[in-house]
């Protein structure tokens, strides 16, 4: 199954700097397996981001969106302190998500053109990006 995850930051705050945007790809490539999750691509934007998930069929989505949030808000938190600053409560992930599957009316072209032209200020960032496989 692939997924299309987007996460906003709690208060929809711009917290996604350079060191942010990399913690999300390092954490992300490191408990992926363990997950069996494969991030196919990551992008950001200034106050959410944007997941394109590749996983097994019989995990549910709602707790693939459980995992993708709770470890990467520890270890941008742990990694990046000082985003801490900018939000207020101690969450880093707003409460909300969405999260569609891609499928034949939306490819993952389609998906990662969408992504790609989300409004925003500067150029929508790529993080990360790799090819869907086979578990």
């Amino acid at each position: 199954m692939l997924y299309h995850l987007v996460c906003p930051a709690k208060y929809r705050r711009k917290v996604f700097s350079k060191a942010v945007e990399q913690t999300l790809e390092e954490v992300c490539t490191e408990f992926a397996e363990a997950h069996d999750l494969h991030f196919v691509e990551i992008g950001a934007d200034e106050d959410h981001v944007h997941f394109l998930i590749q996983s097994v069929p019989m995990m549910l989505p709602k707790r693939i969106a459980q995992i993708v949030k709770s470890i990467t808000a520890r270890e941008v938190f742990e990694r990046v302190p000082d985003v801490k600053m900018k939000l207020w409560g101690g969450q880093f992930w707003s409460d909300g998500y969405f999260m569609n599957t891609v499928g034949k009316a939306h490819t993952e072209s389609a998906v990662a053109e969408y992504v790609r032209e989300q409004g925003r200020d500067k150029e929508y960032l790529k993080i990360h990006t790799d090819q869907p496989r086979l578990f």
